[in-house]
């Protein structure tokens, strides 16, 4: 019997090492491929022939077509506040959701669980002609106009929030109403520092979307090149006039761009984990 689950242990993990492996490859790939000295996509060796940090140099120095300093910083703004907005209005959605009854409550609710299983770029085309109507799709307003974009809809979002919060015992709102609180010092004093797993993972999830994605900014963006973000700019340098010169400078940005993220979820990852676990309990 003991031989058994040995033999069943082994093969798990030697399933799950395989697994890893293949996981790890394409990371370890773009990490070599960012110290390649030999420039364009087509080479015939998968170890670089020389290393070089000339690439991450000039991503930082060769601003003449591709300005990867400031798609960083326009990325940077973007994902900063839209993630505040987000964090805020899917929190108070979550909150209120959980702690108080209305005549609209489930009717909400079951609206926003349908839309949640349409992707949001379906309604881009829309979008984008909602904000060209109000004048936001020009110059440094795009920046704004992104923001809304990222931001406008994370209240649809509340499930796992929610879930968090209605395992918070209601006595503690309730003694806190019978010494005179309000709902909003309940909702910042009491319910927000007790919830801190759920604070950081909606902060995470909220920064992280922006950082990303291409669809939306690449839409609203359109040809505006100073207000390009970080994922249009990695875009742009695989199109065929830059591939050639910008490939492995490619490789660097994917590189740059993961440090930030992968530190906040090593640094954070025991509060994401339980943000997950809360809302599964609830």
């Amino acid at each position: 019997m003991k031989s058994a689950k040995t033999r069943s242990n082994v093969i798990v993990h030697i399933i799950l090492a395989v697994l890893a492996i293949i996981w790890v490859f394409p990371i370890f790939w773009v990490i070599l491929t960012s110290f390649r000295a030999e420039k364009g996509s087509y080479v015939s060796t998968f170890f670089p022939k020389a290393y070089t940090l000339g690439n991450y140099v000039k991503l930082f120095t060769d601003t003449t077509i591709l300005n990867f300093p400031k798609m960083f910083v326009n990325t940077l703004i973007i994902a900063v506040f839209s993630c505040l907005l987000s964090t805020f209005f899917l929190l108070s959605a979550a909150y209120c959701l959980s702690r108080l009854r209305f005549r609209m409550r489930k009717p909400y609710m079951n609206m926003a669980m349908i839309l949640g299983l349409f992707p949001g770029f379906m309604s881009m085309v829309a979008v984008y002609f909602i904000l060209k109507a109000v004048g936001l799709t020009e110059g440094a307003l795009i920046r704004l106009a992104l923001i809304l974009c990222y931001s406008g809809g994370a209240a649809l979002s509340f499930q796992i929030a929610k879930g968090f919060f209605d395992t918070t015992p209601m006595a503690i709102d309730e003694a806190a109403m019978i010494d005179g609180c309000t709902r909003w010092q309940i909702f910042t004093k009491i319910t927000l520092p007790l919830s801190k797993p759920i604070v950081i993972y909606t902060i995470l999830t909220s920064f992280i979307s922006p950082w990303v994605d291409f669809i939306f900014a690449k839409v609203i963006c359109r040809a505006n090149a100073d207000q390009y973000t970080v994922a249009i700019g990695l875009w742009k340098m695989l199109e065929k006039e830059y591939i050639d010169n910008w490939y492995t400078c490619f490789a660097a940005g994917a590189v740059l761009i993961s440090i930030p993220i992968a530190i906040l979820f090593l640094k954070l990852q025991k509060y994401y984990v339980n943000g997950l676990g809360g809302a599964v309990k609830g």
